[in-house]
C-alpha cells in the first residue's frame, strides 16, 4: 500500500484549538445530564439514586455502537458530517433529558419514558461525534504535536464542564421545571452552534486513503468483516484490553471518594467537594505536564506516550495504595496531598492514553482509523459505566462483610491499585509504531547494528 503521509496536510495549532471547542461544547451538554439532572432527581424529587445511575449507565451502554459510527466515517472518508450530526443528536437528547426530568414532577411515567429516550440519544450523539472527532485528530495531527493536542482537547472539555456548571447553575435558582428546560435548551443550542462553527470547513476534501464508494454498495466493505479484521490486529486488541482495564480502575473511585472522605476522615460536604476540586486541579496539571514535556522532547523516551502511560498507571497505583492504608492513620495522613497526586497521575495517564490512541489509529492502514477509534471508545465507555457502579457495590459488600468503613474503602482502593499495576504492564506492550522506531533508533544496541527494525504488525 502506497504511503499517503506526504499528501496529508496536518492541522495547525489554531485548528487543534477549534476542535477542542467541539469537545467543550460536547462537555457542556453532558455535564448537565450526568450531574445536574442527577441531583434534581434525587434531591428535589426524592427519587432513588439508582434511577439516575441507571440512566447514566444506559448512555454509556449505547456507546457500544462507536465502532459502527467510526466505520461509517471511514467509508466516506469524511468526519465532519458525523461530528455535526452527532452533536445535533446530542443537543436534542440533552433538551429531552431536561424536559423528561421536568415532566417527572407531575407525570412520572411520561417523564421517565422521555428521559430514557433522551439518554439513548445522548449516548448515540456522544459516540458519533466523539469517535469522529478523535479520529480526525489522529489522522491530521502531526506526531510531535499529539501530546499537546490530546491535552488541549481534554482540558477544553473539562473547561466546558466548569463554565457550564457555573453559568447554568446561576440561572437555575430558584429551581422550577420550566427554568430547567429553558436553561437546558439554551445550553444545547449554544453548544451546537459553537461545535458546528468550530468544525466547519476544517477538514477539506476526503483523504487520499479513504474508501471509494462512488461505485455503489458493491464497493462498500462489510462492517462485520471490517470489525473482525480490526479485532484480529494484535496491537488493536491489546490496546482495547489496556483501555478497558485502566479506565475501569480510573472510574472506580468516582462515586466513592467523597463518601470515603466523609466517613473515614470526618469531612463535611463542603470539605469533600473541595477535595474533588483538589483532585481535578491535579488532573489538569498532569495533562499540562504531558503536553509541555511531550512536545518539548517528543521522539525521545521521556517524551513518548508509552512512557507517560506506563508512568501514569504506576503512579496512580501508588496513589491508590496510599488511599488504601490512609484510613489507619486518618489523624495524620495528608489526604489532600494524596488525592492531588492521584489526580496528577490520572491526568498524565489519561492524556497519554489518548495520545497513544492517535498514534495507533493509523497503524495497519486500510482506512480503518475510525473503526479502531470506535472500538477503543466503546471499551472506554463500558469500563466507565461498570467502574462507578462496581466501585459502589464493592464498598457496600465490603462494609457488610468487614464492618469497618476504612477497611471496606481501603480494599476497593487496593483493587484499583492492582488494576492500574496490570494496566502499566499492558501499556508497556503497546506503543505507536513511530515511538517504537524512535526508541530503537536512539538505543545503543541499534547504533551498533545489533537490532534491526521490523515492520509494524
Amino acid at each position: 500500500m502506497t504511503s499517503v503521509t506526504s499528501e496529508i496536510k496536518y492541522f495547525s495549532w489554531v485548528s487543534i484549538i477549534r476542535l477542542g471547542l467541539v469537545q467543550t461544547a460536547l462537555g457542556a451538554i453532558v455535564v448537565l445530564t450526568t450531574s445536574t439532572l442527577n441531583r434534581i432527581m434525587v434531591v428535589e424529587y426524592a427519587l432513588p439514586a439508582i434511577l439516575p445511575g441507571a440512566l447514566v449507565g444506559l448512555h454509556y451502554a449505547i456507546q457500544m455502537t462507536r465502532p459502527r459510527w467510526g466505520y461509517g466515517a471511514d467509508v466516506g472518508g469524511r468526519r465532519t458530517p458525523w461530528i455535526v450530526g452527532g452533536m445535533m443528536v446530542l443537543a436534542i437528547g440533552g433538551f429531552l433529558a431536561a424536559l423528561g426530568t421536568a415532566l417527572m414532577a407531575d407525570q412520572f411515567a411520561v417523564g421517565l419514558c422521555v428521559t430514557i429516550l433522551a439518554f439513548l440519544l445522548i449516548g448515540l450523539g456522544v459516540g458519533a461525534a466523539g469517535t469522529s472527532l478523535l479520529t480526525l485528530l489522529a489522522v491530521r495531527v502531526a506526531p510531535n504535536r499529539r501530546p499537546a493536542a490530546a491535552s488541549i482537547v481534554w482540558i477544553m472539555m473539562i473547561a466546558g464542564f466548569v463554565v457550564t456548571a457555573i453559568a447554568a447553575g446561576s440561572q437555575l435558582d430558584p429551581y422550577t421545571p420550566t427554568r430547567l428546560v429553558a436553561v437546558s435548551a439554551s445550553v444545547s443550542i449554544v453548544a451546537l452552534l459553537v461545535a458546528t462553527c468550530s468544525v466547519w470547513g476544517i477538514e477539506g476534501k476526503p483523504l487520499p486513503n479513504s474508501v471509494d464508494v462512488s461505485g455503489g454498495k458493491a464497493n462498500k466493505p462489510d462492517f462485520k468483516k471490517v470489525f473482525l479484521e480490526v479485532w484480529a490486529e494484535k496491537k488493536a486488541r491489546q490496546f482495547t484490553i489496556f483501555v478497558f482495564v485502566s479506565m475501569l480502575a480510573y472510574s472506580a473511585q468516582d462515586l466513592i471518594l467523597e463518601p470515603f472522605a466523609g466517613l473515614v476522615f470526618g469531612m463535611t460536604p463542603g470539605e469533600s467537594t473541595k477535595l474533588t476540586g483538589v483532585q481535578n486541579g491535579g488532573v489538569m496539571l498532569g495533562m499540562i505536564m504531558v503536553a509541555v514535556v511531550g512536545s518539548a522532547i517528543g521522539g525521545k523516551r521521556l517524551g513518548s506516550m508509552r512512557f507517560w502511560a506506563v508512568g501514569g498507571c504506576l503512579a496512580s497505583a501508588f496513589a491508590f495504595v496510599g488511599l488504601a492504608i490512609s484510613g489507619n492513620f486518618s489523624d495524620v495522613w495528608p489526604l489532600r496531598a494524596n488525592v492531588f497526586f492521584l489526580g496528577l497521575s490520572n491526568g498524565a495517564f489519561a492524556v497519554a492514553a489518548i495520545g497513544s490512541m492517535m498514534g495507533l489509529a493509523s497503524d495497519g492502514g486500510q482506512s480503518r482509523e475510525g473503526t479502531r477509534m470506535g472500538l477503543w471508545g466503546a471499551s472506554q465507555a463500558i469500563a466507565f459505566g461498570l467502574g462507578g457502579f462496581l466501585g459502589t457495590v464493592a464498598v457496600d459488600v465490603a462494609r457488610a462483610i468487614l464492618g469497618e468503613s476504612s477497611i471496606a474503602y481501603g480494599s476497593v482502593f487496593g483493587c484499583a491499585a492492582l488494576l492500574f499495576a496490570v494496566s502499566a504492564a499492558l501499556a508497556w506492550q503497546v506503543a505507536p509504531p513511530a515511538e517504537l522506531k524512535a526508541e530503537r533508533e536512539t538505543s545503543p544496541e541499534t547504533a551498533t547494528g545489533d537490532i534491526s527494525l521490523q515492520p509494524a504488525e
